[in-house]
Order: C-alpha cells, then structure tokens, then sequence
C-alpha cells in the first residue's frame, strides 16, 4: 500500500485529505506540524508528503528543504497564497508541486499519482514476455513468434502497460491518465478504439493471452498458459 503523509495545522484540511485519500486505497500518516512530521519519516516509510507552508514551529519550506535532504520522495506544498515570489520560495526549497487553497481533493489526487510515477524506482523490463509473445520496449517492436510488428505508438504503449500489469482490470480513465497523461482532451472512447485495433491485430496471430471486456468497468489482459 502507498503511504502519503499529510502536514498541516488545520485539522479540517487533515480530515478532508486523509478521507478522500483512505477512500483510494491510500494509507495515511498525520502530522500537525515539521517536528512531528520529521518523526514519523524516521519511523515510517512514506512515498509522498503533503506539507502546509504556514505551521508552527517549522514552516513548509524548511520542512520541504529537511525531507529533500535526508528522503528521496516527492513533495507537494499546499498553500493560501498564490503569488509568484511564494511559487519560487517553494520550487527553491525542493518542493515537486504545488496547489493553492482551497483545493479540490481529486486535483490532489491526480497531482499525487503523476508524481507517484515519476519517482517510481522499480525497474522497468526493456523486455516482456508471454508465451511466444515478446515486447521490446527499447525497439518499439512485438513479436509473435517468427513475425515482428511495429504498432503505432499508442497502442505499444497500451499493450505494453497491459501486458506488465495482466489480470488488473484497468477503467478507461486510468488508462488515458497512464497512456495519454493528465492533460488528454480527448474522448475516454479512445481507449476502446485502440483495444479494438489490438485485438483485430493479434486474435489471429496468438492466443498467448486476450484483452477482455469487464463490463461497467473497463479492461483487463488475461495470460494464457501453456
């Protein structure tokens, strides 16, 4: 589970954070100012902090500054103020992003899970394989047995993310937001076009594994065994 730790003051802002955030499947840790926050990163291992610029006893960016130094994770800084001089302040102190009060919960949200990628350490395979089924994400390419296909960029990367994550049921949502990133216009029916192609693609090249539908819900890539 992702431990996001929220640091400010204002117990309503606290609440308002660690509700929406329990709802996505998040874990939580609180701390009403920099000294209690700097305790709980020693004790606990936390992916992301969300640190108040006002506080008591230590502000945010010199909390922002202390975490940069000692933790590798990202930091975003929450704020009433909007200034420019107050943005560079905290981009000076080290902070990834920033988000002005009153905010709403699902722009943190997405702010979180951007970040959360980006500082994401696991190692990424240069080469996926399933059955005689093999994605080189280096060379861009997919081979099925004797056959290598180059597919058009969004569809690699759709297939790719799939067949890395296979028996996840993924929403349209999720995979415009992983695929296409935040700022994606576009219709979420662009996901169904491109698994349309894919599987026009390979249903007659392989039966390594099939992208299925999950009714009211969205996709999941199921693995064939042999």
């Amino acid at each position: 589970m992702t431990n996001i730790l929220i640091v400010d003051d204002d117990i309503n802002i606290v609440k308002l954070v660690d509700i929406h955030l329990s709802e996505h499947g998040y874990n939580v840790f609180q701390a009403k100012d920099g000294m209690e926050a700097l305790e709980i990163l020693e004790k606990a291992a936390c992916d992301l902090a969300i640190v108040d610029v006002m506080m008591p006893f230590m502000d945010g960016y010199t909390l922002t500054k202390m975490i940069r130094k000692q933790y590798d994770i990202p930091v975003i800084l929450l704020t009433a103020k909007s200034e420019i001089e107050d943005k560079e302040l905290g981009f000076q102190a080290g902070t990834d992003d920033y988000l002005v009060k009153p905010f709403e919960p699902k722009e943190l949200t997405f702010r979180m899970k951007a970040l959360l990628r980006r500082f994401d350490h696991q190692p990424d395979e240069a080469i996926l394989q399933i059955g005689n089924t093999t994605i080189n994400k280096k060379s861009y390419e997919v081979q099925v047995g004797k056959r290598t296909l180059l597919l058009p960029l969004k569809e690699f990367e759709l297939l790719s993310y799939l067949i890395s994550n296979p028996k996840l049921v993924f929403s349209r949502e999720h995979l415009i937001e992983q695929i296409w990133g935040l700022d994606y216009e576009g219709d979420a029916r662009t996901v169904d076009v491109h698994i349309k192609r894919l599987r026009e693609r390979f249903s007659n090249l392989t039966d390594d594994f099939q992208i299925k539908t999950v009714r009211g819900v969205g996709y999941l890539l199921e693995v064939h065994r042999k």
